[in-house]
């Protein structure tokens, strides 16, 4: 087997950094989001029915003013619109509740950061081939043959010598003349 590559790529710690970027990216976008959308829930006060009222309201005024309706129904129209803008945001509240957004998308970046962490710690589950060599040695009571492996999975025989060859490199399994051991 050969490697490839510089010394700095074959650092251990290079590989986590590399690693650590995605993770760092998920939980930033994740937590600023978060933040943004919980300033913006204080922003209206959380009246979702009032912004989408003024959304069609917006929608109602400019296809008013592309109508070609006179300048003083527009202006009335605008003034509306800008009543319930005032009456539905408040954004003296929301500058008091920053704390509470900023820390509640710090909650998201925390709670994102250890799930992203978590599935990255996980051991790896190996392989198809090798999961079914734990297979057949839990069936069998932690001891098998070659033979057993190829009657009982759909593995060759050179592909039942390859696993289990990498197996006992890996100190997963132990030889006993024929027989192989699981390895707890």
């Amino acid at each position: 087997m050969t490697v490839t590559g510089s010394a700095d790529s074959l650092r251990p710690g290079r590989y986590h950094a590399r690693m650590n970027v995605p993770r760092v990216a998920v939980t930033l976008i994740a937590g600023l989001s978060a933040g943004l959308i919980a300033y913006s829930a204080f922003y209206v006060r959380g009246d979702t029915g009032g912004v989408m009222q003024y959304l069609r309201e917006r929608g109602d005024m400019r296809d008013l003013a592309a109508s070609g309706a006179g300048a003083a129904q527009v202006e009335a129209a605008r003034r509306n619109l800008a009543a319930l803008g005032a009456q539905i945001a408040d954004p003296d509240f929301a500058l008091r509740m920053l704390p509470a957004a900023l820390l509640v998308g710090l909650l998201v970046a925390g709670l994102v950061w250890w799930a992203f962490g978590s599935r990255a710690g996980r051991a790896g589950r190996g392989d198809v081939q090798e999961r079914m060599v734990l297979r057949l040695a839990y069936r069998k009571g932690g001891r098998f043959t070659v033979e057993d492996l190829q009657t009982a999975s759909p593995l060759s025989e050179e592909q039942a010598r390859t696993v289990t060859r990498r197996m006992l490199e890996a100190g997963r399994l132990a030889r006993e003349g024929d027989t192989f051991r699981l390895v707890r």
